[in-house]
């Protein structure tokens, strides 16, 4: 009587974690994995994040329903931070690791074995020569050592005084394939470790000599934080834009940017010394381990107010472009009337300038447009409003507009409308003189904060290098079996075999050249 054998619960749960684990380690799972690591990135390049622009995305979402808020529930308004992102993320990391870890000890342990031993029929191999020839042994051998410079290889003594030389070449072919891999898991890596411990940021600096310093994020106008990173510990450093120059070509296509600029970092901190740098796009300033961009341009209208009681205030507040193209540009100065002490009267006494700033004018029937984008005719079509701009509303809000449910309340009340040439004034009902002064140049740079992008760059250059090797190196093997002579017999007989271990194109003129040299005698490469 047999007793059916039955495993404890202990083994199937590792046998269970033992399949698993294989099945996760196969080459096969690792290249489904990095397919839907390519999959999961798609709704990150197609669908608003909110890291990036939170008001693009709420405005997604307010305008798709239920579907929006399904999406922003699953967390595709957050791609590369969400929890299935990072799943996948992870478990391809861990199968690189699982597939390299056990090829890295075959490849070691490959790389210090003799070539295997001389096959008994080398008749079989799918390259075959044999021959008699009138040199010794010894000779033959000389000349095969000589011949086979450069390859993996060793002697052997068989019966009869029969000796071979088994040769193989093109082990750089699996150098490459574990380079590349290995490449790609440094890639994997450095990106993570990037996410967590990098930032960039944003910010619009006047470029009238105005300077900026990297202290902490709320000097940026947006801030994007690795998860490590909370933005108290930034590589300090300050920068000066002197000025702005932009070129453009007869249709208005901009084909040169340049900022001429001064910053200094480390010990400049202390001493107050300041270098010059030419800022221009594609071309970044590299300072205390940060990267400053120069990313677009656009103008400032500059706006004079004289109040009732003769005090003046100049404001120069930057207008975000409308039209790339023209630099056609809308947005809001807004101004607090000085001398006023009591909260509530102070709220409704602030003026707001808004509208359209076009840098080189004409009128386009009644409405106002820029037909280039240089400020070759400035000028402004604007509204003015009155009352409470909501600034203490403990609350941010745009610097580009107002906020029109104070309008619509009636808190915020509009005054007039004009249009503006360089120069020109209007008066406000209670005598308030508002005049447009011109426009300045403004510049928006990036900072951008990567400790591992030199890793990156090495990962990057290692997979390419580790590509080319796996495809262009091809694994072959060639075995060469010298008989001398016996009693009654003359010359030596020679046999060369050779075989492809990979894919066998090209490795026939190698070895008609190798056995054909070795016939003749001759030596060397």
């Amino acid at each position: 009587m047999t007793t059916e054998y039955r495993p404890t619960p202990l083994k199937r749960v590792l046998a269970f974690l033992r399949n698993t684990w294989r099945g996760l380690t196969s080459m096969r799972t690792a290249l489904v994995l990095l397919f839907l690591l390519a999959l999961a990135a798609m709704p990150g390049a197609l669908l608003p994040q909110r890291n990036l622009n939170a008001a693009k995305t709420d405005e997604y979402i307010a305008a798709h329903g239920w579907w929006g808020e399904l999406l922003d529930r699953t967390q595709f308004f957050e791609v590369y931070g969400s929890v299935w992102f990072s799943a996948i993320y992870i478990l391809l990391m861990v199968s690189l690791i699982g597939c390299l870890a056990p090829r890295s000890f075959e490849y070691a342990k490959a790389m210090r074995a003799k070539p295997v031993i001389t096959p008994r029929k080398l008749s079989r191999m799918p390259h075959h020569v044999s021959t008699t020839t009138d040199r010794t042994a010894e000779t033959v051998m000389k000349d095969t050592h000589e011949l086979l410079k450069g390859w993996r290889r060793v002697e052997r003594e068989e019966a009869d005084g029969v000796r071979s030389i088994s040769a193989e070449r093109g082990y750089l072919r699996e150098t490459g394939n574990l380079v590349f891999h290995f490449g790609m898991l440094g890639l994997i890596v450095f990106f993570a470790l990037g996410k967590l411990f990098g930032y960039e940021g944003q910010v619009i600096v006047q470029a009238d000599d105005s300077q900026w310093c990297n202290a902490g994020i709320l000097g940026y106008d947006t801030f994007n934080a690795g998860l490590r990173v909370d933005g108290t510990d930034l590589n300090p450093f300050c920068i000066r834009l002197k000025d702005f120059e932009a070129r453009y070509t007869a249709t208005g296509q901009a084909n040169y940017y340049h900022s001429n600029m001064e910053y200094q970092s480390g010990e400049d901190l202390k001493t107050g010394a300041w270098k010059p740098y030419g800022l221009e796009v594609n071309s970044p300033l590299r300072t205390a381990g940060d990267r400053v961009y120069l990313l677009n341009f656009g103008y400032s209208p500059k706006f004079t107010v004289t109040f009732p009681d003769g005090t003046v205030r100049t404001n120069i507040t930057p207008w975000r472009p409308a039209d790339e193209p023209t630099k056609l540009s809308e947005g809001a100065t807004k101004i607090d009337q000085p001398g006023i002490t009591d909260p509530i009267e102070r709220r409704t006494r602030q003026l707001a300038i808004t509208g359209l700033l076009a840098p080189t004018a004409f009128m386009h029937g009644n409405v106002l447009t820029s037909s280039r984008p240089e400020a070759n005719k400035p000028a402004v079509a604007v509204d003015i409003y009155r009352g409470d701009l909501g600034l203490d509303a403990g609350r941010g809000q745009s610097i580009f507009q107002i906020d029109q449910s104070l309008v619509e309340d009636g808190r915020l009340k509009k005054l007039t409308r004009q249009n503006l040439d360089q120069g020109q004034e209007t008066v406000l009902d209670d005598g308030t003189k508002v005049r447009f002064d011109g426009v300045q140049e403004w510049v928006a740079i990036q900072v951008s904060h990567d400790p591992v992008q030199g890793w990156v760059l090495v990962c990057a250059v290692a997979m390419l290098i580790g590509l080319a090797g796996s495809l262009l190196v091809k694994r072959r093997r060639v075995w060469i079996r010298v008989t001398p002579a016996r009693e009654g017999e003359t010359g030596t007989v020679i046999e060369v075999a050779g075989l492809a271990r990979t894919d066998q194109a090209g490795y026939g003129e190698e070895f008609q050249r190798i056995s054909g040299k070795l016939v003749q005698g001759q030596r060397g490469n």
